[in-house]
């Protein structure tokens, strides 16, 4: 799609190399952008931008946003986090780094710049919450000195700082909550229950539930949440959320690891190990706001994702 140079804008993607932030990017080129990925590289892939890097309007900045960034841009989504529980955990003081002190650099050059700039939250920020489905007036049950409280209150702390940076420099903030999201270019060994079930599937191994699977998630095709970031960028100022982004469909894992196994035609069992701590039982967004503001809903069923997927993975198994 060709767009004017008067429409055209320059945005930086922090975490532009992750699953996610690598797929946004593709698309923001797509639409016809300029677009500045900065990664550290700590839990993202190389891969996942190399077939970006030779277009002349892709930037890649190797930076820990712990230290401040200095670019000219028109806006700024920040993915940059650990966001996977065995990555986040691995060094929890630098996760709360990444997450708070990230925040503030990136909204210390929104603030400079008068550039829009949109937080990507987590359902996270509920915890293991008492209220079904959630909606985005909860304020949560979360641990706060538990082990997953690095990436948790992390996040709490970054939207705090959001809309006081809104409301004390008038900065123009969005900010969403993202659900579980899947799909292509999710980290091999990033622990998630997609990436782990098909992994397990594809090489034949027994597809490991912790619990007795009757805990329930809320799976967004990745190409469905990337739409409904941008979507959230382009709502007027003002706008600023939080809005939970997800697909409301509630899957329990147990189920999700049968169409696995079925979808893989694997002769993988199913074996069952203790729950994390903490672990939330249910998790499953109220959209109302997101298809009321943004026009925006989950469009992708999961046995069409999670063929994507799963022909990812295998292409990915097959290289290595």
């Amino acid at each position: 799609m060709s767009i004017t140079r008067f429409s055209k804008k320059r945005i930086l993607v922090t975490g532009g190399a992750g699953f996610i932030g690598s797929h946004l990017c593709e698309r923001l080129l797509d639409k016809g952008h300029e677009v500045i990925c900065a990664d550290n590289f700590y839990t993202s892939r190389k891969a996942n931008i190399a077939h970006l890097i030779h277009n002349p309007y892709f930037e890649l900045m190797r930076h820990d946003i712990t230290f401040p960034l200095y670019v000219e841009v028109d806006e700024i989504y920040n993915l940059a986090a650990p966001a996977s529980p065995i990555h986040y955990q691995l060094d929890p003081v630098q996760t709360v780094k990444t997450i708070v002190h990230g925040a503030i650099n990136v909204l210390g050059l929104a603030k400079r710049l008068k550039a829009r700039i949109l937080q990507a939250s987590t359902s996270e920020v509920y915890g293991d919450p008492h209220v079904h489905p959630q909606t985005e007036d909860y304020w949560g049950n979360t641990n706060p000195i538990g082990p997953r409280s690095c990436y948790d209150e992390g996040k709490r702390c970054a939207e705090t700082l959001f809309f006081d940076y809104f409301r004390q420099h008038q900065v123009d903030i969005k900010v969403v909550r993202i659900f579980n999201t899947y799909g292509p270019r999710m980290h091999p060994d990033d622990g998630r229950v997609v990436s782990n079930f098909v992994l397990q599937a594809l090489f034949g191994k027994d597809i490991t539930i912790y619990g007795d699977g009757s805990q329930t998630r809320s799976f967004c095709y990745v190409d469905d949440m990337v739409e409904g970031l941008m979507a959230m960028m382009d709502t007027p100022a003002g706008t600023t959320g939080p809005v939970n982004l997800g697909n409301p469909q509630e899957t329990p894992i147990l189920a999700l690891a049968e169409k696995i196994v079925e979808m893989t035609k694997t002769k993988a069992g199913i074996v069952f190990a203790p729950l994390p701590e903490n672990d939330p039982a249910r998790r499953r967004p109220d959209t109302t706001k997101a298809r009321q503001l943004l026009n925006w809903q989950a469009a992708t069923d999961l046995d069409t994702g999670l063929s994507r997927t799963i022909q990812y993975f295998s292409e990915l198994a097959g290289q290595e």
